[in-house]
């Protein structure tokens, strides 16, 4: 960089997207069907014609970078494996609150073995786990509020 050459993810990546834009907005016609040969494109003539370029450029790109593939493989390479999970982390997801995970009933802390394996034989158990997460202000939790 000190040199005046630009960074590798620059040269590979954000320059592709940047010329791709800026042909787009400028209505390039011979810059676009250049890029959308090379890429091996189908862009519709109803999408090309548009008036608004933001429908046109929505159009290449999610045919060039669609993100549902590129969010499902970045979960498949980051997220670690379930079989890689500690027992005190199974415990953890099992209990809410306050709750320990011996005071849950017998049959929930059987489940904690088949959580482990991970196993899809017709007669282990079928474990789902669903999380959301969202910020709130501490003033608004149940706890905070004035009674």
């Amino acid at each position: 960089q000190s040199k005046g050459k630009k960074p590798l993810f620059v040269q590979l990546v954000l320059d592709n997207i940047w010329s791709l834009y800026e042909a787009v907005m400028k209505r390039d016609k011979e810059k676009i069907e250049k890029i959308v040969t090379s890429l091996g494109l189908r862009i519709g003539a109803r999408e090309s014609r548009h008036a608004d370029p933001k429908v046109h450029l929505n159009a290449i790109c999610s045919q060039w970078l669609p993100v549902s593939d590129a969010v499902l493989s970045m979960v498949c390479n980051k997220i670690p494996s379930p079989l890689d999970i500690t027992a005190e982390r199974v415990e953890k997801l099992m209990c809410v609150g306050a709750r320990t995970f011996d005071s849950l009933p017998p049959e929930t802390r059987e489940l904690k073995s088949a959580f482990m394996k991970c196993s899809s034989e017709e007669t282990a158990p079928v474990i789902v786990f669903v999380s959301k997460m969202f910020p709130v202000d501490a003033k608004a939790l149940p706890q905070n509020k004035p009674r």
